[in-house]
């Protein structure tokens, strides 16, 4: 029994591949499952199943009440017994002890119901294990042996004793794999359900066809070669655009290997499908050229400011038109794909005839064609000729493409020249425009309700965007949903009067109070002899000798020094109270009295003087005396 049970063990261990502690939980819980199940018991009760691994030995320990009298020997225990367990074991208390009775002795039913539990355990750990190990392959290759064909896709068997899937969409056109096929994909998707982890699978995804070249191409993987784009129909064709990270490496070449055996390599598990590899250019132009390969580019005209986007003319001599579109379109599709270029492609005479009937018909290129009135003739006289069939010389065609070309190129720069003055138009209508409506939110301009959802609704959020449009581009805000000319009335109105509103449509500030900051002025800059102002604030300290006269007190040789601002405010020798009399007590100590408030006050002066030997500023005040004789300090 204890041999069998640790092979038993073991085997499971080796089968499901899980750790060693998942497996013996599953197994603790599906032997307490099976003590409840066969005692019939309530999961109130504390049960501890103790698995020696070493010895091949079960213990199962269960809590129970000590009592005088036992009842009930599944809940119950007396005191004898319990005291083998605990020593200082009493009356009603709980203790833990073993049962007697071992798993054999379940009986049927409970061993089924331990069997099923440590199944539903260990598949719940296979599911988590799984979902862990694959979520973290996302975006990787990952082989696999087909299990299953059916109209829907193939169905995988993975590593882990997991199942992934390849639906129909996502397999390479026109491929077949027989079952018990080796067959390579990318993940793409892990999710969880019911009835275990969804990996779902795939081969036309263009990481596959990355992943695919890191491991064929040692220069990728190491970083030395970087892809910058892919753009793919799988099955068919594919291109893809590398750059090399260090000089003196050539990146289609590494690719590509020595006669082709790196590329090859991939086109056969992709199912024969063609891989153009070419060289990544940071100028539009180029990279635009070298994408249109294996056909000749004559010229690429960039247009970046057209309502359709970024717009590229390819023009092509007329015998590599077929090859630069590729079969139904393909070569253009992927060069636009991997560009990220709209691209129209035309042949040479073509060009040049569009050219032509612009030339003819457009009021804006009238001037244009006075000045290039014998060119057109030219160009008139070699494509009738090439209408009637007759042969055109290698020289005419290169008369062709310069015309072609002077021509876009003149285009190019007035489009360029008006994206200019429209930039500068922009710049000099955003200084007319009050600089704190760009930070003032369409919720506080006071808008009716439609016109601010239909204004928020096409994407505008402050009043100074608004603003720039109805100046700007007006058709942009007459073509939103629910603005009519009677709404765009009233959106003028209010972009007309915002310059004189913009303040009372901003939240108020909250202005801090501070403290009132006294200067010092210098000694050079103070009048003498004149009334200053002096805060009703400021209060003296009076001394008893010279009770009419508020006196500033010198500095002792402990504070004869500058002071700061905070010293001066907080220094009592400049706080002034208010007028005050001093009565002499029995004492004859001085008393300070507060006068009457309703009383007048008495006529006074204030002189301001610096001195220089202590760099201090003093405050005097001049009372009159009250026989009216005589001014006293």
């Amino acid at each position: 029994m204890k041999q069998e049970f640790v092979l038993a063990f073991n085997e499971l261990l080796e089968d499901k591949q899980l750790p060693r502690e998942i497996i013996l939980e599953a197994l603790t819980e599906a032997i307490r499952s099976a003590y409840y199940k066969s005692t019939n018991t309530t999961k109130d009760q504390r049960v501890v199943p103790e698995i020696n691994l070493e010895k091949g030995e079960m213990h199962i320990f269960v809590e129970k009440e000590v009592v005088e009298d036992v009842l009930d020997d599944r809940t119950e225990v007396s005191l004898e017994m319990a005291r083998r367990y605990d020593p200082k074991a009493e009356l009603g208390n709980l203790v833990m002890v073993e049962i007697e009775s071992t798993p054999k002795d379940f009986g049927r039913v409970a061993a089924q119901n331990a069997r099923q539990m440590l199944q539903e355990k260990i598949r719940k750990a296979e599911h988590s294990a799984q979902i862990e190990f694959y979520k973290n392959q996302v975006g990787e290759i990952v082989s696999g042996i087909v299990q299953a064909i059916s109209p829907a896709g193939l169905t995988i068997g993975l590593e882990l004793k997991a199942e992934g899937t390849i639906p129909r969409k996502e397999m390479i056109p026109h491929e077949r794999f027989d079952l018990h096929s080796r067959i390579r994909a990318i993940v793409v998707e892990v999710n969880e359900s019911v009835k275990g982890p969804q990996i779902i699978l795939s081969r036309t995804h263009k990481d596959f066809l990355r992943r695919m070249l890191e491991n064929e191409v040692p220069e990728i993987f190491h970083g030395v070669v970087e892809i910058r784009s892919i753009a793919r129909e799988p099955g068919q064709r594919a291109k893809v655009a590398v750059s090399a990270s260090q000089q003196g490496i050539d990146p289609v070449g590494a690719c590509v290997g020595q006669r082709g055996v790196r590329i090859q390599a991939i086109v056969r598990e992709l199912h024969n499908e063609k891989i153009d590899v070419i060289e990544y250019d940071p100028d539009p132009t180029s990279f635009i050229a070298k994408a249109i390969r294996p056909a000749r580019v004559s010229g690429v005209y960039l247009n970046d400011s057209g309502e359709n986007g970024k717009t590229a003319l390819v023009v092509v001599p007329e015998d590599q038109l077929s090859l630069a579109i590729g079969r139904d379109g393909q070569n253009a599709r992927l060069a636009a794909k991997i560009t990220n270029w709209r691209i129209d492609i035309k042949s040479l005479p073509e060009a040049a005839a569009d050219w032509l009937n612009a030339l003819s018909k457009d009021p804006k290129l009238a001037k244009t064609a006075q000045v290039d009135k014998d060119t057109i003739q030219k160009m008139e006289d070699i494509l009738m000729r090439k209408s009637e069939g007759r042969v055109i010389s290698p020289e005419e065609y290169d008369h062709m493409t310069l015309f072609v070309d002077r021509l876009e190129r003149k285009i190019i720069s007035q489009r360029q020249a008006s994206r200019k003055e429209k930039e500068d138009r922009i710049e000099e209508i955003k200084k007319i425009i009050p600089a704190e409506a760009f930070n003032l939110p369409l919720t506080n301009c006071g808008l009716p309700k439609k016109i601010y959802e239909s204004l928020t609704a096409g994407g505008y959020e402050n009043a100074g965007q608004l603003a720039l449009d109805v100046k700007t581009n007006i058709e942009k805000i007459l073509n939103l949903p629910g603005i009519g000319p009677k709404t765009l009335e009233k959106i003028q109105t209010f972009t007309n009067t915002l310059a004189e509103n913009i303040h009372k449509l901003l939240p108020p500030k909250q202005v801090e109070e501070k403290e009132p900051v006294v200067e010092m002025l210098p000694s050079e800059q103070l009048p003498e002899e004149k009334e200053l102002p002096i805060s009703s604030e400021v209060e003296a300290i009076v001394s008893p000798q010279e009770a009419p006269v508020a006196q500033v007190e010198q500095p002792t040789s402990e504070i004869v020094r500058e002071m700061n601002f905070d010293e001066m405010f907080n220094a009592e020798s400049l706080k002034v109270t208010s007028p005050i009399d001093l009565e002499e007590e029995e004492e004859g100590e001085p008393v300070i009295k507060q006068k009457d408030k309703k009383k007048k006050k008495k006529r006074k002066f204030r002189e301001v003087t610096y001195d220089p030997d202590l760099d201090f500023t003093i405050v005097r005040k001049k009372h009159k005396r009250d026989d009216g004789e005589d001014w006293e300090e």
